[in-house]
Order: C-alpha cells, then structure tokens, then sequence
C-alpha cells in the first residue's frame, strides 16, 4: 500500500477529524485504504483521556453514575453521537427503546448483629421481621420449601438455577422475604433475578448473604436455636428510555460489514470508566480516526447501552436486525474493559483451546489476529473464556463470529501473571471494579494504549479483507459450542461472572 509522505505527517500531526474533512465535499475523494500501522500510530493517550475526564463530568449529572437511564448515561451517548456526526463519514442513528430499570439497596440483621448484605436486580421492596427457615436442597423445585416457610424469611443456598427461580418459588410458597447465601465463603455481590417477574411465583424481598454467613446462621437454626431476622429492601423498579448508538460507514462494501463494539453504561454505585468507559472511548477514538482512510468492508461501530442490565442494547440489536441483516455482518469485534489497573492481556478463547467453549467459524481466526498483534509486541497474552458474558453474546447466538480483548475484573492475579505483566499476584485485576472508585485514576494508561491500538490492527485487518473468515456464512448443522441465550440469565449478566480466565 503506498501512502503519500504528506497524508501521513497530516495524521501524525493530530489534525482533527473536522479539520481534516472541511476540504473535502461528498463524497469523498481519494483516500489510502487504512494501514493497521498509521492507524495505530494514531492512538493518542492525551485524546484518550479526554474523552474520559468527559464520561466523568456526565457521571456527576448523575451522583457519581452514568447507569442507563440516568442523566449521566444520557449525556455520555449524545457526546458519542455528535462526534460521529460532525465526521460526517458515518451514518448514525439512536436506536431508542424501553427497557426496566431497576436499583435498590438491601440490609439485614438477626440477633442484633448486621451482615454484610447485597440487593438482586427486579427483587421488590419492603420490610421483613420474622423467623429464618432453611430450605431444602438448593431451593431449585416447589419441594424444597416446607410449609413453615409461610410467612417467613426462606434462607437459601446458591447453586444449580437462577436466583430468580429460587425467590420466585420462595414467594410461592408464601415466604416474607428471601436471603440466598453463597457456596463459597466469600459474598455473592448482588447480582441479578434475571426478569421483571417469573410464572414460577411472585418475588419477595431478598437480599444475598456470604457463603460463612449463611451457613452459620443455618447451623444455629438446625441446630434448634429460633433466628429472628429483619431484612430491610429499598427499591425502584420502573420503564426507562434508553438508546444504542450505531453509526456505519459510508464507504466500504455493506454486504460485508465489520461490527465493532463496547458499552456505554456503568453500574449505579460509580463512573465506570475503566467498565466500561476503556472500551467505549477506545473505538469511539478510533472511530474519529478511521475517516482518514478507506475501507474495503464497511465498518459499524455499537456503542451498547444497558450492558449491566444483562446485555441489553446489544441483544436488542441483533433480535430486531432482519436476517438478511444479519448475513451482512461478517464478524463481531468486542472490547469490555481494557485498562484494568492490575491489567492482563485477555483474549477472547475463539477456538476453544483453553477453555473447549468454540465460537462459531471465524472466531478463531479474531482471537489469532489478536494472539500476532501481542506477539510482536513483545507482550504475552492469555485466553479469557468465550462464554458469551459481554456484549458479544448476542452476535454468537446467531452464528456471527466474535473476538475481543479483556483485561480483568474482580478475577485474582496469579504469581505467573504477575511476572507476565508487572502485576501484583492476589490481587483482583481491577479492585474498582463495579465500585465509586472506577474514575480516571483507576485506568492504566499504557495498557489502555496498547490495547487500543490492538483494537485499531484488528479494526484495519478485517476493514480491508476477510481472509480467514468463512463468509458468506454456510447455515451450521451443529449449534456452536457457546449458546449464551440458554445460559441462565445470571450468568449472562456482566456483574455476576467478571469473565473466567485461564490460570496456569
């Protein structure tokens, strides 16, 4: 590819995109077909964070949030949308629709000593005093509850079906209030019922205790001592309007486009600017590059909302594009939190050799694409489970294939790890994760480079040929490996799996 000396000292300049496009009127002139290397070359540190003090800055619209719905939210996908506009080289669109919005607070005592307790996304409000009864088994079938349940506090273990399924069947059987306890030691950190409600039963408030915590309080009941407890739920459940961003190339063959994606929304309790403000800023920053160059394929950018909800927008999207939409999506390109402090390099397990979870054909091929950009780099890189847990899921369910990378979440760092990276064993990649805390000062800056500018190879690979990828896609006659639509919702939803890594 020959790029002119002039063209690329315009780009190394950090001209602006509008700046650059106030010479040009539509459609466009010639331009070089985008180069993986100036594109990277392009990656701005300082452009980065800016766009992050901004996420910050909407974030206090709303007390420290930008979870869907909120002001905050709201604010951050209008600035998203107006930079792309002002391009002028995509067509975007909001795609607008209404979702539940759902956030509460738990606490609860017994025997005047308070516990460390967490609030389930959907779970009703209200306040419980009664007696605490253990169920049976795992709570999982209408014969796990007795009859004394009624009117009382059903005490739970984790295990083997959703949460939503055990508070159900509790307020089936005429339960007060519901606490499901971990089977681990440490807590459950809240989670989700999965739905607005259930036709196994109606919800009752409940709140999640630790695996130690729940299994003392067990022991002393069977053991015939009576345990009063008070669980106290605050909760807001209402219909909110929301939008995805979607903003397409105006060049590129649309019969084949590249779909690259991350999401906009945080959780209530902080900023998210590392979840997943990292990856949203990435792409958007490349995004604002990309209209210096041609494409071969189209490219469209994703920019998710409600992704904390249970991969909200991006199932949204892909249940409402038309089949032959779909057929014209090649491949899927995710990036969910990508400067974690204590960051690994994950990658996406697309052939399934870490983990045996394969992703439709072509996902291989991603995760090798992102395997050669570290290896040159000098960089190890390490798989992370393809298990559909992030916005790509929605893309695997339907056959397109997927990749991306990840840099950690509450997942504890091994010895190996550490000397891999420069890391700090037993510690959690990102101890902001899902907390206040995740502002600018949680973001590590050379990673959050690097990995955008592996984005930015992944991004120009694809942009100008699909070579490895099977496409057009032959119908399979075998289900992929990974099917996210049959996982339980809890474990689809992004705050209850922080993504499995393979440890060595």
């Amino acid at each position: 590819m020959k790029i002119t000396s002039s063209f690329l000292v315009l780009a190394l300049a950090g001209l602006t995109i509008a700046e650059e496009l106030e010479e040009r009127t539509l459609p466009f002139p010639l331009l070089p077909f985008v180069s993986s290397t100036v594109y990277q070359a392009l990656v701005s540190e300082k452009k980065l964070l800016n766009h992050a003090k901004e996420f910050v800055k909407f974030s206090k619209l709303s007390n420290g949030t930008r979870v869907f719905g909120s002001e905050g939210h709201q604010a951050s996908i209008r600035y998203i949308k107006k930079l792309l506009d002002d391009t002028k080289y995509y067509d975007t669109e909001f795609q607008t629709f209404n979702y539940l919005y759902s956030q509460g607070t738990a606490a609860f005592q017994a025997n005047g000593t308070n516990y460390d307790t967490a609030w389930f996304t959907y779970g009703p409000g209200g306040t419980v005093v009664a007696p605490i009864v253990p169920v049976n088994d795992l709570g999982c079938t209408p014969g796990d509850y007795p009859a004394a349940v009624a009117g009382k506090i059903a005490l739970i273990k984790r295990g083997t079906c959703e949460f939503g399924l055990k508070i159900a069947l509790a307020g089936s059987a005429g339960a007060a209030g519901a606490l499901l306890y971990n089977n681990a030691p440490g807590s459950i950190g809240g989670g989700t019922l999965g739905a607005p409600s259930r036709p196994e039963g109606p919800y009752v408030a409940a709140g999640s205790l630790t695996g130690a915590d729940g299994e003392a309080l067990r022991a002393t009941i069977l053991a015939g001592s009576e345990v009063i407890g008070t669980l106290k739920v605050d909760a807001v459940n209402e219909d909110r309007t929301t939008s995805n961003v979607i903003a397409t190339t105006k060049r590129g063959n649309k019969d084949s486009i590249v779909v690259v994606g991350g999401h906009t929304d945080s959780v209530v309790a902080g900023p998210g600017i590392n979840d997943d403000g990292s990856g949203t800023i990435g792409i958007l920053e490349l995004a604002l590059k990309l209209p210096l160059f041609n494409v071969k394929n189209a490219v469209r950018f994703g920019f998710w909302t409600a992704e904390e909800f249970g991969l909200v927008g991006s199932e949204h999207y892909v249940t409402n594009l038309p089949q032959e939409e779909r057929d014209k999506i090649a491949l899927y390109l995710n990036f969910d939190m990508i400067a974690s402090p204590n960051a690994g390099y994950f990658i996406y397990d697309g052939d399934g050799s870490a983990f045996g979870l394969t992703g439709p054909p072509g996902s291989a091929h991603i995760e090798k694409t992102f395997e050669d950009f570290f290896a040159k780099k000098k960089t190890i890189s390490a798989p992370t489970e393809f298990s559909g847990r992030s916005d790509y899921g929605p893309f695997l369910d339907v056959g397109i294939p997927a990749g991306g990378l990840f840099t950690g979440a509450e997942g504890v760092m091994t010895e190996d790890e550490a000397k891999w990276w420069k890391g700090k064993a037993g510690v959690a990649y990102d101890v902001c994760y899902h907390k206040d805390c995740d502002g600018i000062d949680n973001l590590n800056l050379p990673v959050w480079v690097l990995n955008t500018k592996a984005a930015a190879h992944s991004i120009a690979t694809y942009a100008n040929s699909l070579k490895g990828i099977p496409f057009p896609r032959v119908a399979p006659e075998t289900a992929s490996a990974v099917r996210i639509a049959s996982l339980p919702y809890e474990e689809r939803r992004h705050s209850a799996c922080g993504h499995e890594v393979a440890k060595v």
